[in-house]
């Protein structure tokens, strides 16, 4: 070789040598970590108080085959009835429960689902119009609400909306989405009352379990999201679900008593678990209340409330896993299949929308999609 050609090569080697040693320093140092980061990445979080590390891990294996085809089709048919039903203005919901918050949340967590996003995928559009009618309607005290319009509550339509903002900021990190969720967010924090739970009207004055559970969920979407939660909120509200459980493991309504049903027990059970509560007695003995409706479910039993059971009885089994999961989804699984309409929609006494809505999410949540549900 030309001595020119090596002197050359040399020289610029001698030159470089300053810029590319850090470089292969920095990739030495992270060549040595990984295996010490891929084993911390392995353990199993711990379950700990004031919204420990969410449950996370690999998908089972077989979890989406777990469908089939009928589940499936039965899905793409809901998601198709539902994007059509889609009012001008981007809420949903018909009736007396036209332009609704939370039906209009539930309705976009449904195709978030589906793997869409605000803006992109099959249902992007319409989850993007939803989330501008659900931030038009947020005000600048961080209330989302909209007068006139029929709820069971407006903090359920509140809590359904900030979730949906949570969820949808989650994806994909608009300025506009988080400055709405951080108002919507504190506005939970705020009305939290002196037990601990949170009621119909954004006051500090009583609580009930239902309405909590939405509260709770949607400051977990919100941490997951990034946002700052306090722990005294987290913990304030662990005490209160867990004082609300009787003896057979279900919950009651209010702290005042109350015997325990299917819809608020598997709420409980959720809150627990949002709240960062996963492998406690409490929790045990709840999901143990909640297998007894197994019968039910294949007797094809309706309720009142029942969307609203299942939509949490199914999250409570999900981020329980294992053979509780295995055995329960499967059962409704068949069962939403069964209800659904030849149109491709569930009804439900407060709307269609709100019952495909539901319907949509639980059949959906193999697949693990939605942060708010990861494994």
């Amino acid at each position: 070789m030309d001595r020119r050609i090596v002197g050359l090569a040399a020289s610029l080697i001698a030159c470089l040598a300053p810029v590319l040693e850090p470089a292969l320093r920095a990739q030495q140092a992270k060549t040595k970590e990984a295996p010490a980061q891929e084993a911390q990445a392995k353990e199993k979080p711990k379950s700990v108080g004031a919204f420990g590390e969410a449950t996370r891990g690999d998908v089972p294996d077989g979890t989406r085959e777990v469908l089939g085809p009928d589940a499936d089709r039965s899905i793409q048919n809901g998601l198709a009835w539902l994007a059509k039903s889609q009012n001008a203005d981007g809420s949903f919901g018909s009736g007396t429960y036209r332009g609704n918050i939370a039906v209009t949340s539930l309705s976009g967590l449904a195709f978030m689902a589906a793997g869409s996003s605000p803006g992109r995928g099959p249902y992007g559009a319409q989850i993007d119009k939803a989330l501008v009618y659900v931030m038009d309607n947020t005000s600048p005290s961080g209330f989302i609400s909209v007068a006139g319009a029929s709820t069971h509550g407006p903090m359920y339509s509140h809590g359904f909306g900030t979730l949906f903002l949570a969820e949808a900021y989650g994806m994909t990190h608009r300025a506009e989405v988080r400055e709405k969720l951080q108002k919507a967010v504190h506005l939970i924090i705020d009305t939290q009352n002196d037990e601990g739970g949170w009621r119909y009207q954004p006051i500090r004055r009583d609580a009930d379990l239902s309405v909590t559970i939405c509260e709770i969920n949607a400051l977990r979407a919100a941490r997951n999201a990034g946002l700052y939660i306090p722990k005294q909120t987290v913990e304030a509200c662990i005490h209160y679900v867990k004082q609300s459980q009787n003896p057979d493991g279900g919950f009651r309504y209010m702290l005042q008593g109350g015997t325990s049903a299917f819809p608020r027990s598997a709420a409980g059970v959720v809150a627990l678990q949002s709240a960062g509560e996963y492998d406690n007695k409490e929790v045990k003995d709840g999901v143990a209340y909640l297998k007894g409706y197994m019968r039910e479910i294949k007797l094809g039993n309706r309720y009142s409330h029942y969307f609203y059971g299942h939509y949490y009885a199914a999250q409570a089994m999900w981020i329980r896993g294992g053979d509780d999961w295995n055995d329960w989804f499967p059962a409704i699984r068949n069962e939403l299949v069964r209800r659904q309409s030849a149109a491709g929609y569930w009804t439900d006494s407060i709307c269609s929308e709100y019952g495909t809505a539901m319907a949509l999410i639980i059949l959906q949540m193999p697949n693990n999609f939605l942060p708010i549900f990861q494994r």
